[in-house]
């Protein structure tokens, strides 16, 4: 064999307790799994001792926003270090293919604060196939940092087929948008996100959406929504998107499935008796969860709807003029914005995460309050400053959850992890470099919100059955080795809010396809990670 793992603690995925074994490796595969005192050891040409050490499958990202951090780190520790093999890309109805040289620019502006503007990018693609296969021959051909898989984002598709109008579509503009999600799903997409509460996929009305719920259907996919409130209404949000996709007999996964503002505190079983019911009545659904509290955003998505209607130049015109600036001030503090959940804002609760403007840096860690207070100005002021001078592209912090929710949430059966790691900004949420060994460390080890096998099963193999991945997700001959060793007593997130790009400590080892990516707790120059399309379809090649 190429490598034996010896003496490991195998979590393997399933739940089931672990076990001490070695672990051969042959060709990027699993090739053999000896439990301790089950005869003669397998020989290697190269053996790691493991012992003190968990053994797990590769950690499954399922609402990650690496989309062009893949492109151009070859490093990506952020993920790599914290143990993921895997990321889900495409999310929140947003991302950067299918896409004409139009949608691509006006998407480029749109997200710039999860994603830079893609100025150090070369856009050769405009289609989601395109798009896997760069991430197959990037950096000369060498592949990405860790595999990647990637969800048809519905809001670009209305882009391309609608424009930023809120109305709704055409007949015509509707087969075309059910074209294009049946393409991007026969070139490699494992299912479609949509954003709810960003423009302009938030003005799809239910039909529109179960009609392309339909065609991911039919290509074995899911839905994954960022509903269109976790505030006001979110119990009636999920509701919606429960029945909407049994309406259209597609599988669900609820993205960052959190229970936010002061409205829903204490709420979490609210949501988890509606999806119980669900569940009993054969409805097909997962969700994920970052463990934190805060929210990761960016300010203009705070906005009202209305005021998003045309695109950015549209944005900006309108916050240049005094009276429709006064009137998104109105709905933003006064009436609750769509765009902040349907809940009046709390400027102190909104901290500024990253700005891409230098000019405007030391906003960076503070709440917009705090920053108008300092310069004597009221809170919109502020604001409407940063989203001009910054042309739309600064991220913020929302401190708005609740521990309880979220702890009540991680134990649901259906849960699994999602970093929803925006990795730009000055001062980037830490879940995007600590999710996962926030998990094992201060959920599993400290607090005992879940057990170790259970919380490893959470983040590998029911990810992995989500996304019909055949061979990854559970330590099992045959299966791709795709592995990450850890030590429990020490695994911790060493990212903070103070600190957020602090790399996690206790993952001294992580493998793709059996080569270590992290080794003795550093960074190697392997590139293992390649797309891997819908089905389990391996990369061309």
């Amino acid at each position: 064999m190429d490598l034996v793992i010896r003496n490991a603690s195998v979590v393997d995925g399933t739940g089931a307790p672990s076990y001490r074994a070695d672990v051969g490796i042959t060709d990027g595969r699993i090739a053999e799994i000896r439990r301790e005192g089950d005869g003669p050891r397998p020989g290697a040409a190269r053996s790691l001792d493991a012992d003190g050490l968990v053994l797990s499958p590769g950690f499954i990202d399922m609402h990650a926003h690496s989309d062009l951090a893949l492109l151009r780190d070859p490093d990506h520790s952020a993920k790599a270090a914290q143990g993921v093999t895997l990321e889900v890309l495409g999310q929140d109805g947003l991302s950067y293919a299918p896409a004409d040289d139009r949608t691509l620019s006006e998407v480029r502006r749109s997200i710039a604060g999860w994603n830079g503007d893609g100025s150090d990018i070369d856009f050769d693609w405009r289609t989601v196939g395109g798009y896997l296969d760069r991430l197959d021959r990037n950096f000369g051909g060498q592949g990405i940092a860790v595999n990647a898989a990637y969800l048809v984002p519905q809001g670009t598709v209305r882009m391309l087929a609608v424009g930023w109008d809120d109305r709704p579509a055409t007949d015509a503009e509707l087969e075309r948008m059910k074209e294009l999600v049946a393409q991007g799903m026969a070139e490699g997409a494992v299912g479609m996100s949509s954003g709810l509460t960003y423009t302009p996929g938030m003005y799809a009305k239910d039909a529109e959406l179960t009609e392309l719920c339909r065609v991911v259907a039919e290509h074995d996919g899911y839905y994954c929504p960022h509903h269109r409130s976790y505030g006001a209404g979110a119990l009636q949000a999920y509701e919606e998107m429960v029945q909407l996709t049994r309406d259209a007999g597609c599988a669900l996964h609820l993205a960052h499935a959190t229970m936010n503002f002061g409205v829903n505190k204490g709420k979490a079983p609210d949501l988890l008796a509606l999806l119980d019911d669900a569940l009993a009545t054969g409805a097909d659904i997962s969700l994920d969860t970052y463990p934190y509290t805060p929210g990761c955003t960016t300010l203009v998505a705070m906005l009202p709807s209305w005021s998003s209607e045309g695109g950015p130049e549209s944005i900006l015109t309108r916050l240049a003029d005094g009276a429709t600036s006064e009137r998104i001030r109105h709905h933003l503090e006064v009436l609750g914005s769509d765009g902040c959940h349907g809940v009046p804002i709390e400027w102190d609760t909104i901290e500024i995460s990253g700005v891409g403007s230098p000019d405007l840096s030391g906003y960076v860690g503070r709440t917009v309050a705090e920053s108008a207070r300092l310069r004597g100005e009221e809170p919109w002021v502020t604001a409407r400053r940063l989203l001009t001078e910054d042309r739309l592209g600064t991220t913020i912090l929302q401190h708005v959850g609740h521990e309880e929710n979220v702890q009540q949430i991680m134990r649901h059966r259906v849960h699994t992890g999602g970093s929803d790691g925006i990795l730009q900004g000055d001062k980037p949420h830490p879940r995007a470099y600590g999710t996962f060994p926030q998990y094992l460390g201060r959920y599993v080890r400290e607090l005992g919100v879940l057990s170790l096998e259970e919380c490893v099963a959470h983040l590998t193999s029911r990810p992995a059955a989500r996304l019909r991945l055949p061979d990854r997700g559970l330590v099992r001959e045959g299966y791709r080795a795709d592995l990450v060793l850890f030590d429990p007593a020490t695994v911790a997130a060493g990212s903070t809010f103070e600190k957020p790009r602090t790399l996690p400590v206790g993952i001294p080892h992580v493998l793709i396809d059996g080569r270590f990516v992290i080794e003795d707790g550093s960074r190697t120059s392997v590139l293992a990670g390649r797309a891997v399309r819908g089905g389990g379809r391996a990369a061309k090649g």
